[in-house]
């Protein structure tokens, strides 16, 4: 699938496959194009990021479906869950939305780069550490929207991550999550058997190039 991008680069003059290499000093800006809004976007490479650093397929597949549905998030209140690289809330933020973006502590200076290079400075105080199974009592209950993308991939977070929705989810909440669906790690299990315990669960969308499913979900 190709992605809408205007351009693409190295901010260090390294190709991709050295940058594995030398991941210490790898990073990587792409701009994307989404519902009219162009975003500079960083990926630093490194051991101290790992899975947090790339963007991942299922962001830009939940991106595109913002799109083609043109989903309003003006003047909604939103958390992001596991932002990564921000790039979700980024372009929700562009959109009129009110987002908090979480993630574990050491992603967080990664996030703060890419709203620095999209959004005004006052919304660097909207990136907000958050541990799930841990954190979540430090955050309202009170959001119009969660969002994830590409955060159901490691089993022994699934307890956390459900007692984490479980407390932001409010009965006007609305939960998206964009998941590529990974039968090792127990995608499916935490969609068809876990979640349905709790919420209630429509997929919104199926790419089946990219073996991924946008999720909507709402309390039961």
């Amino acid at each position: 699938m190709q992605w809408p991008y205007a351009d693409s680069g190295l901010s260090e003059v390294l190709p991709r496959d050295l940058g594995s290499l030398f991941s210490d000093i790898y990073t990587e800006e792409t701009r994307y194009r989404f519902c009219g809004r162009e975003m500079r976007i960083t990926e630093h490479y490194g051991a101290n990021l790992g899975v947090a650093a790339p963007v991942w397929d299922a962001a830009l597949v939940f991106c595109n479906f913002i799109e083609e549905q043109k989903l309003n998030f003006k003047g909604k209140k939103v958390i992001e869950l596991g932002a990564g690289t921000g790039i979700v809330g980024i372009l929700v933020s562009l959109l009129g939305g009110d987002v908090t973006m979480t993630d574990l502590p050491h992603t967080l200076s990664q996030i703060k780069t890419n709203v620095a290079a999209n959004l005004p400075d006052d919304y660097l105080n909207k990136v907000r550490a958050l541990s799930w199974g841990l954190d979540q009592d430090k955050f309202p209950q009170d959001f119009d929207y969660i969002l994830g993308a590409d955060i159901v991939y490691i089993e022994d977070t699934y307890p956390l991550l459900l007692r984490t929705l479980k407390h932001l989810c409010g009965p006007q909440t609305t939960i998206y999550l964009s998941s590529k669906m990974r039968p090792e790690h127990g995608t499916l299990t935490f969609f068809q058997d876990i979640l349905p315990q709790h919420f209630v669960l429509d997929i919104v969308q199926r790419d089946e190039e990219e073996d991924i499913n946008i999720y909507k979900i709402t309390q039961s």
